[in-house]
């Protein structure tokens, strides 16, 4: 499924117009460095930190409020000689080795106080988060090979039966997820591929906005698509209405990625946003 949000368009775009558009976006796409960090590389698609609490079961309110205003203490010694390097497995069978933050730099970061806090700990609202030990483990994170499972520090809170959970890779590691270019159309997607040649989309439109269809480029490597959508050019009111349309592709999807034509980007298989 593709989750398409638009503000329309104050034309509609021809057949030829768009196949120039999907045309330009394979030849910036294909072989950049964007490409083959999105096939090869590790470009995560969450915010990898701060992670927070390891989502068992209920945090107690006292708790969050604590952490967000970094009432953070040690009450163990951070070990020293922790592991600076670990493997990431990915879903295609080949292995990375990436660098680690150690634990002191991973606790220095997560025990600031939030840029922004509402309300400063109230007298009975926060108490001390005592770190009592902490312990190399891995997380799952969504990035742009699939879900992995990444080293993470878990840190353990006197008190609390969740560990917080710091994405132990350095960001040396990383490569930025890539931005549209300024000007472009904006356009946000989230994928789950059903049949193997069809492409499901739900996609988001203004009122006054006609649907004539949707559509797809396709080559050996990429596949563009867009929404048929026409703007009427009348004032409308700010109402987000939602409708599904399939795509048929001419062969099975593959490893193909799909982009999306407004951003030039790819589209991501339904990751949760944070």
């Amino acid at each position: 499924m593709l989750l398409l949000s638009s503000c329309g368009w104050f034309h509609r775009v021809s057949p030829g117009e768009f196949k120039d558009r999907a045309q330009e976006v394979v030849a910036r796409w294909q072989g950049s460095s964007a490409d083959r960090a999105w096939r090869k590389g590790f470009v995560s698609l969450e915010v990898m930190n701060p992670r927070g609490w390891a989502r068992v079961g209920p945090i107690p309110a006292w708790a969050n409020r604590s952490a967000h205003n970094g009432a953070w203490q040690l009450a163990t010694t951070l070990p020293a000689d922790s592991p600076t390097r670990a493997n990431v497995h990915w879903p295609d069978g080949s292995v990375s080795q990436v660098p680690l933050v150690t634990t002191a730099n991973a606790y220095a970061e997560f025990s600031e106080p939030a840029d922004f806090i509402e309300e400063e700990c109230p007298a009975k609202g926060c108490r001390p988060l005592q770190v009592t030990g902490v312990e190399l483990d891995e997380v799952p994170l969504e990035t742009s090979r699939g879900t992995v499972q990444v080293p993470a520090w878990l840190f353990t809170v006197r008190g609390v039966k969740q560990k917080y959970v710091h994405v132990a890779v350095d960001p040396s590691a990383v490569t930025t997820r890539p931005e549209q270019v300024q000007n472009e159309e904006v356009t946000a997607f989230d994928l789950v591929v059903g049949k193997p040649d069809e492409l499901l989309l739900q996609y988001g439109y203004g009122a006054c906005d006609s649907i004539h269809g949707a559509r797809a480029y396709e080559t050996d490597h990429l596949v563009v698509v867009d929404v048929d959508e026409e703007y009427s050019g009348e004032m409308c009111p700010a109402i987000l209405k939602t409708a599904t349309i399939t795509i048929t592709l001419t062969r099975p999807l593959g490893d193909r990625l799909v982009l999306d034509s407004g951003t030039g980007l790819p589209v991501v298989r339904g990751v949760k946003r944070r």
